[in-house]
């Protein structure tokens, strides 16, 4: 049974619960099927029942983390296709992700704050909408504690993809563009994915939303948080 802990069986078994996922979550709707939770809370339970070392799955992960930094980039693909209207709106563009920018770092840290989290945790929090690298610079620069960042960052793509559209809806915000920017501005990756599964339109949107959130997170969070030192510490 020593398969079990093989690392090329472990990255078979995530892509297949990934992929199983995918079809449950398209015959049944559920939350509880997204992809990312199903094939986690999945995969953990895996791991723990039959006491397998993490060791052993990063070494299938790491062929995962590898294809990961391409299919970013291959997002530039529907980005350029729908340059000519993102190029006709860049500046509410360029305005909207500024305040998206301010609004997701603020609140995340004043809530934290209020909830009565330890200043650490607080700092760590405050990337949690841009992608994993960007934020985990930016924890680290910042004084965060990196593992924590990773998981509030996983929470809030999952959370984004799961029920974004949905709020939008609700909203009334249907634009293709507006709902697009916010889903990558607020999810990141996960939530550029959901919006690709929509239409390429969307997902062009979405990377913008990404791309400019990143890099105005990278260059703000720190001077925000400095501003706000003095109500955290």
């Amino acid at each position: 049974m020593s398969f079990l802990n093989n690392p090329t069986f472990l990255l078979f078994l995530t892509l297949a619960l990934y992929a199983m996922g995918i079809y449950l979550t398209s015959k049944k709707k559920w939350i509880i099927f997204n992809p990312i939770i199903f094939a986690t809370a999945i995969l953990i339970s895996y791991l723990l029942v039959l006491e397998i070392p993490y060791d052993n799955y990063a070494q299938a992960g790491r062929y995962i983390d590898f294809f990961l930094q391409p299919s970013i980039v291959a997002l530039a693909i529907p980005l350029y296709l729908q340059w000519d209207k993102i190029k006709k709106q860049l500046f509410p563009i360029v305005c909207s992700q500024f305040i998206g920018c301010l609004v997701g770092v603020i609140s995340v840290v004043l809530l934290a704050k209020w909830t009565g989290a330890d200043r650490e945790i607080i700092l760590s929090l405050a990337p949690k909408s841009v992608s994993t690298p960007i934020a985990l610079e930016i924890s680290k620069t910042v004084g965060g504690i990196p593992s924590i960042t990773a998981a509030a960052v996983m929470i809030a793509g999952i959370f984004g993809s799961m029920i974004g559209f949905k709020f939008l809806n609700m909203s009334r915000i249907t634009n293709p563009m507006s709902q697009g920017i916010a889903m990558g501005t607020s999810s990141h990756a996960m939530g550029t994915m959901k919006a690709m599964e929509i239409s390429e339109k969307y997902g062009a949107f979405a990377s913008v939303g990404m791309i400019f959130n990143g890099i105005l997170t990278a260059i703000l969070a720190p001077i925000i948080l400095n501003f706000l030192m003095p109500y955290i510490s």
